[in-house]
């Protein structure tokens, strides 16, 4: 790794070959920003693959962002190439149909000749790999406020080519009270949290409201896409075993997550291909995965990617999860959503998604009006069960309709 300047990086950049170079991007919140900078300014044409880009993310002709997970920086990009896939499978595009010239990451400062891809990993180390057979060009933006994750974030040094310094406190997401539907989703949820069980959190404001009910579980794991401060709050309730390594593939959170991710030997960081494996979800005791929607519909869909016909942001881990999940012993995949959309003035529960669906055959549904079991249950039973459990007071009389017209209903259930 040689320290160089920003000319020095232009210069390595408009080296890349072809007319329209393709660069992986650390994602989330830990976007090497002043690289991303110089890549803007640099190139006239370009794709670019991120997860889930940050507001300030480049929008230009040109500028083409490659992502399976859409963030809030390019949801209203005409030019954005949106990839409708599993994460599990996303590593696998690197080595086939999305082959990367370049990857740029930003990374902890070096211990021991390795730095560390930090907070975010997820499908970094694929691309790593597919540059550095290929041939192509490794950057890094060397941060010292970025934490020393272990696991297979850590590179060696001599596998990156070029670097800049830059000290820059790490982004968090902007705290969100917690309102009445999000406390009584959270409790709901922890009801089905047991002793010696497994967590995974999606992203979003439920899944973390849940964690805040199950202090009183003992001996949990955890094994999960993300891990952020309500993972930090159990370690420190004591509710976790000490015996089980924490898994993740991203963070983040609050500075002072950050502080405590940092050489926490508590921490192993896999690349997603490793912990979005359904597989190896399914090894998992009682895996309980907590992920949210936008909308579910009478048969069970989820729709948790689209709003007003746009994309919203991404498949992500959800079928990987749901899927280890109702394999895994004991184990439950939980969706997670408020009933009613206050700013439409509509329900989230609809008759039939309009809307791509991400994922399907939940364990069971969770609202603040209650819990919706589909496990096991006939589709009468789904049905009965999501219009009287899941969904809003103000909507089931059209939801009752809406059953019996597509048939979902019983002779003795018709309202």
């Amino acid at each position: 790794m040689k320290f160089v300047s920003n000319n020095e990086v232009v210069a390595e950049l408009q080296a890349l070959p072809g007319p329209e170079p393709r660069i992986v991007v650390s994602g989330n919140f830990a976007t090497p920003w002043e690289l991303v900078r110089l890549l803007d300014e640099t190139l006239e044409r370009c794709r670019v693959f991120v997860m889930n880009p940050q507001t300030g993310w480049p929008v230009r002709p040109g500028f083409v962002t490659e992502s399976p997970f859409v963030g809030p920086g390019v949801r209203h990009d005409p030019w954005l190439d949106y990839l409708p896939m599993r994460l599990s499978l996303v590593p696998r595009l690197f080595a086939s149909t999305r082959p990367p010239d370049a990857i740029m990451v930003q990374t902890s400062t070096p211990k021991d000749g390795k730095v560390s891809l930090g907070i975010e990993v997820n499908i970094l180390p694929a691309a790593l790999d597919e540059v550095r057979r290929r041939g192509g060009l490794v950057v890094a933006q060397v941060n010292p406020h970025m934490p020393y994750t272990r696991g297979d974030g850590e590179i060696s040094v001599e596998r990156i080519d070029v670097a800049i310094e830059v000290d820059q406190p790490l982004p968090s997401p902007a705290p969100r009270p917690l309102d009445d539907a999000a406390r009584a989703i959270g409790e709901s949820i922890a009801t089905l949290a047991s002793d010696g069980g497994t967590l995974q959190m999606g992203i979003g404001q439920l899944p973390d409201a849940a964690l805040g009910f199950m202090r009183q579980r003992r001996k949990m794991g955890v094994w999960s896409e993300l891990v952020s401060d309500g993972i930090m709050d159990l370690e420190h309730s004591g509710v976790l075993d000490r015996d089980r390594p924490l898994v993740s593939t991203f963070l983040f959170g609050t500075e002072e997550l950050y502080r405590w991710l940092d050489d926490n030997p508590r921490l192993i960081m896999r690349r997603t291909e490793v912990v979005n494996d359904p597989a190896r979800i399914a090894e998992q005791p009682a895996m309980l995965s907590i992920n949210t929607a936008l909308q579910v519909d009478l048969y069970a869909q989820a729709n948790a990617s689209y709003v007003r016909g746009a994309v919203y942001s991404g498949f992500g881990g959800q079928p990987d999860f749901v899927s280890g999940a109702l394999h895994s012993p004991r184990g439950n995949a939980v969706m997670a959503l408020r009933s009613w959309h206050e700013k439409s003035d509509s329900s989230n529960v609809l008759p039939l998604l309009h809307s791509p669906v991400c994922s399907f055959q939940h364990s069971v549904i969770v609202t603040e009006q209650g819990q919706a079991e589909m496990f096991g249950r006939s589709q009468h039973a789904q049905t009965k069960l999501l219009i009287e459990n899941a969904a809003h007071p103000r909507a089931r009389e059209g939801l009752w309709e809406a059953a019996d017209a597509f048939g979902l209903l019983r002779p003795d259930e018709v309202h």
